[in-house]
């Protein structure tokens, strides 16, 4: 368990700086062109592919066990962080209350990043490496 909430942190941290530096560019560039929720659909495709890879990666390189308890753990320990992290940059960054961060989730462009985030904490469930425990 303890190589799979490493491997979860790590992805957490992959994804997060990856996610922070194309969300800045999504709010200040692109959304004021084409608006919140064309850019958020711009930005997904380019997240799930670097979480995929870097899923991968991860699963290997820490050597996940391919069990569904290890692989669970870390996608929701990565997602629990990522949650986590959200919330205090809404808070910090942008002032938002409990109230404002939910109607920010819950908006079009909102559910899509958190099927998104979703997605990318199910993927430890798909690889199949015959070289993890």
């Amino acid at each position: 368990m303890k190589r799979a909430l490493i491997a979860g942190s790590v992805y957490f941290g992959v994804l997060f700086a990856l996610g922070f530096a194309l969300g800045t560019v999504r709010v200040i560039v692109v959304a004021p062109r084409i608006g919140e929720l064309a850019a958020t659909m711009a930005e997904v495709p380019v997240m799930l592919l670097a979480s995929w890879l870097a899923c991968g990666w991860i699963v290997r390189r820490w050597s996940v066990p391919y069990r569904v308890s290890s692989r669970a753990a870390m996608g929701a320990w990565f997602l629990g962080l990522l949650l986590a992290a959200e919330a205090l940059l809404g808070l910090t960054l942008f002032g938002r209350t409990g109230a404002a961060q939910w109607a920010a989730l819950t908006s079009p462009a909102g559910l899509l990043g958190l099927a998104a985030q979703l997605a990318a904490a199910l993927f430890p469930l798909a690889f199949r490496d015959t070289k993890s425990p």
